[in-house]
């Protein structure tokens, strides 16, 4: 329905210059630390495209239906603000807070909310409408903007129980995010990116999930019941107390079972075993990847610089293993046992190693030789899940630990020195007689107190 023309004549917003909107703004600043002389900002159907809000305390500001287009909001605080219907399109949002927002009928389209929290925020659908003289009633809508977050960028922001029902997230890349216990029912995330994601609790009733990626994505408790999954890439997701009665996955893709028939895998080890040994003259390297290969019993194998990403090696038992430089990105390894195994220069970027077993494991460097270009081979855990493994005596010097998990792990006597740590999470970790020496800590949660660790 088009808005009449006296109504389209009165929806006009208030263009505001930066001078104006910084008094607004310090005035709202007292306001929101309830000091004297503070006044909240009431900047609805105002707009603001283009101006920089970078830095400031806006908790409760009033934004609804304003235009806020190409503005810089980063590392802006924006808890409990009103943002219906507000047109947020190309907006940079990076490390924004948005908790308890409403952003009902906001357009994202083109945002970036790069490391964002929108903790139980509201981005439902939702509609802003205005009457003219006459009493005919329209939506108010700026340039064409839909509400939703078409080709949006969300890349690991906190969207714990946010609420998108209905709501547009086509093309969106949320690759790392926190999604527990959000409601996606209804939603079209077709094409979207969600790789690394924790989808605990998450519901994605009757959503449009075609196309979307979930590589090392986490299932835990999350509804999928009557969602489209045509086309979805499944491959490395892990899933754990999951339910598939009302989910038909016909149509993702999904691991697949390695064909004995065609090469038992004993052979394809061995084979691999002889590549080792001879430097590639003889044998075969082993490819194993985005396959499931689940609870095998492979223990002491050799399988260094082997192809084992995107697999399902739930409850394997790779006890004593040489995996020297060997791809297990995007692995599921959940409750596996790896004591004692030798993962140096092993890459295990956004693995999920929760419960697993690697006491005494080996993952620093491994030095490389000349004729093959020389220098050290970092092992790269970057976002591997470790919360509740044991690691007890394992070996992690210089390996690359950035954004790693080991929530409730058991990290007594490991030797961290020479490790990133950068935003590695360690609570309710036990750290007692671990070596942090010369670490990079930046952005470092949960660590206890410093007399609890060498």
């Amino acid at each position: 329905m088009r808005p009449p023309d006296d109504l389209k004549q009165k929806i006009q917003w208030i263009k505001m210059s930066q001078k104006d909107l910084d008094a607004v703004l310090d005035l709202h600043e007292k306001f929101a630390k309830n000091k004297g002389g503070g006044e909240r900002a009431k900047l609805s159907m105002c707009d603001l495209s283009y101006l920089d809000f970078s830095g400031r305390n806006l908790s409760r500001a009033d934004f609804t239906g304003s235009l806020l287009c190409n503005a810089d909001l980063t590392d802006v605080i924006m808890q409990d603000a009103n943002l219906f219907g507000a047109d947020l399109r190309f907006a940079l949002l990076q490390k924004v807070k948005l908790d308890r927002s409403d952003l009902r009928g906001a357009c994202l389209a083109g945002a970036n909310l790069t490391g964002a929290s929108a903790v139980d925020a509201d981005l439902r659908d939702g509609r802003l409408m205005r009457t003219s003289d006459k009493g005919d009633i329209a939506a108010v809508v700026h340039d064409e903007a839909s509400a939703g977050m078409e080709k949006t960028v969300l890349r690991n922001a906190d969207l714990t129980r946010v609420k998108v029902s209905d709501a547009m997230i086509v093309q969106t890349d949320l690759t790392g995010c926190i999604l527990r216990e959000a409601k996606f029912v209804r939603a079209n995330l077709s094409l979207s990116n969600l790789t690394g994601c924790d989808l605990e609790g998450a519901d994605f009733t009757d959503a449009v999930l075609s196309g979307a990626i979930f590589h090392g994505a986490m299932f835990n408790r999350t509804v999928l019941d009557h969602s489209d999954l045509s086309g979805a890439d499944l491959i490395g997701a892990m899933f754990d107390n999951m339910s598939f009665e009302k989910v038909d996955l016909s149509g993702a893709k999904l691991p697949a079972k390695l064909d004995e028939g065609k090469i038992p895998l004993r052979e394809i080890l061995l084979r691999h075993g002889e590549w080792v040994n001879t430097n590639g003259k003889k044998g075969e390297r082993a490819v194993l990847a985005k396959l499931d290969l689940s609870g095998r019993d492979m223990n002491g194998v050799n399988l260094s610089a082997g192809d084992l990403s995107y697999s399902n090696l739930k409850g394997v038992n790779l006890r004593r293993a040489d995996l020297l430089m060997t791809d297990l990105s995007f692995t599921d390894l959940c409750g596996a046992v790896l004591a004692h195994a030798d993962l140096r220069g092993a890459k295990f970027k956004r693995a999920n190693l929760n419960k697993a077993n690697l006491v005494g494991a080996v993952f620093s460097e491994v030095n490389v030789a000349s004729r093959a270009g020389g220098g050290e081979w970092r092992s790269n855990l970057e976002f591997a899940k470790f919360r509740g493994a044991r690691l007890n005596g394992a070996v992690m010097k210089n390996c690359d630990l950035e954004g790693v998990d080991f929530t409730k792990a058991d990290l007594r006597d490991v030797d961290f020195s020479g490790s990133l740590l950068i935003d590695t999470v360690f609570t309710d970790a036990d750290l007692r007689g671990a070596n942090l020496f010369n670490t990079d800590m930046r952005g470092v949660k949960g660590l206890p107190d410093d007399d609890l660790v060498d």
